[in-house]
């Protein structure tokens, strides 16, 4: 959805307190509509338990029918949270928590619960949006924009390293290293813009329909070539990537794509596709066709 500049819009902002208690975060790494322009965010918690991110009375819980999957749960939930401006919709938590109940950032909501709206690759996390109180709660899109209060260091890639873990759908690989694990946020750079901008490549690369630049302003007219590994994968419109029509590539055989985040911990990029067939120790060299 492309949005006419002379619109005022609403950009819900995360303050640095609520993301330094998930270990990464996502905007843009998901195909479902809620996440179209980074309108939701996917926080990935250290733990089982999942730290509310929000403080408010809580609505309703409500247990939802996720597609069938061999490896997830027949059920995910939808968690309402009044947070007196705005409504907060939560998904992928097993709620501890009933209507009624008032949380702070950082309480306990529940245990995370691994969805069927999950592809294989993706850990548990808590999904959430922000949107007005007069909006349908219970639609998929419909959400407000959002914004992350942290600076997100670019990490440089040459599109090389060595598999430190894998799964069956995934591998991640060494590289590019997170410089200080612990201290701040770091994503996977855009090396290749034609005005020399940068910004921090965010999503599924290129499985999903879009991506995002980091860094850049959500609702922008202004257009940004995405380079990773020193070939363009797409065009930047405000934050919003198109992707271009390219096929990834690790040691020469095609994969299903990169999965993209901003992370904290450790770092690493993510290798994913229905059957990944790396090991452990082996180097890989991504490219692009």
């Amino acid at each position: 959805m492309s949005i006419p500049a002379n619109w005022l819009v609403m950009v819900v902002t995360l303050s640095s307190d609520v993301l330094a208690r998930y270990h990464r975060f996502s905007l843009y790494n998901s195909p479902f509509v809620a996440h179209d322009d980074g309108r939701a965010i996917d926080l990935y918690p250290s733990g089982a338990v999942a730290p509310s991110p929000v403080a408010g009375t809580v609505v309703e819980t409500k247990q939802v029918r996720a597609p069938p999957q061999p490896y997830a749960a027949e059920h995910d939930y939808l968690l309402l949270i009044d947070t007196g401006e705005l409504m907060a919709r939560l998904l992928h938590v097993e709620p501890s928590v009933a209507p009624g109940d008032e949380v702070g950032v950082g309480d306990p909501l529940g245990e995370t619960v691994r969805a069927g709206f999950f592809a294989p690759w993706v850990p548990d996390h808590v999904h959430l949006e922000y949107r007005d109180h007069e909006a349908n709660p219970y639609r998929a899109d419909g959400s407000e924009p959002l914004a992350v209060a942290v600076e997100i260091e670019p990490l440089p890639w040459d599109g090389t390293g060595t598999v430190v873990d894998t799964g069956a759908t995934w591998a991640r690989l060494d590289a590019p290293a997170h410089p200080a694990p612990g201290e701040r946020f770091v994503g996977l750079a855009n090396d290749g813009s034609e005005d020399g901008t940068a910004g921090v490549v965010d999503g599924g690369l290129a499985h999903y329909d879009a991506g995002g630049l980091l860094g850049s302003a959500p609702f922008a007219d202004t257009q940004t070539a995405v380079s990773v590994a020193g070939a363009r994968v797409g065009i930047a419109t405000g934050r919003t990537v198109a992707w271009d029509d390219v096929t990834v590539l690790a040691n020469g055989d095609p994969i299903t794509g990169l999965a993209l985040f901003c992370a904290r911990d450790r770092f690493g990029v993510k290798l994913v596709g229905d059957v990944v067939d790396l090991r452990e120790g082996e180097d890989v060299t991504v490219a692009f066709r």
